[in-house]
């Protein structure tokens, strides 16, 4: 998989389950210039992939199906250049498995609820850092 070609459009996964998140997430991320898709979990993300080449992936840790931590896998095996650009999102990172998942993962997170503001900055650093 080759890196995004900074003339393209830039296209962001957001793998997440709670519409009211999805919903933010596309409107901050559209006003921004990304193309945004998004998949209520892991095993619809999965699907995704192959079909368009995304420039990142903000993914909800705790979903239904296939959550974050086991896609997040899958995308290290797989696509491990694109697992290099994912931002997790949490409610609970206070729980000790995210905890200790996070720890190991090494990408940045945003704790649930967060404000707009939070979302572009952490985007913005993470494209700083892989392009």
């Amino acid at each position: 998989m080759k890196s995004p070609d900074s003339s393209s459009v830039k296209i962001i996964l957001v793998v997440e389950d709670e519409p009211a998140i999805c919903e933010i997430c596309r409107r901050v991320l559209t006003s921004l210039g990304f193309e945004v898709e998004l998949a209520a979990n892991g095993k619809v993300a999965q699907d995704m992939i192959g079909e368009k080449q995304h420039t990142l992936c903000l993914i909800d840790i705790k979903t239904p199906v296939m959550n974050g931590m086991e896609f997040y896998q899958w995308l290290e095996e797989k696509h491990p250049q694109l697992a290099k650009r994912v931002i997790f999102t949490t409610g609970n990172a206070v729980e000790e498995d995210t905890q200790h998942f996070l720890e190991q993962a090494a990408r940045p997170f945003l704790p649930k609820p967060f404000a707009p503001s939070e979302l572009i900055a952490l985007v913005k650093e993470t494209l700083k850092q892989v392009e």
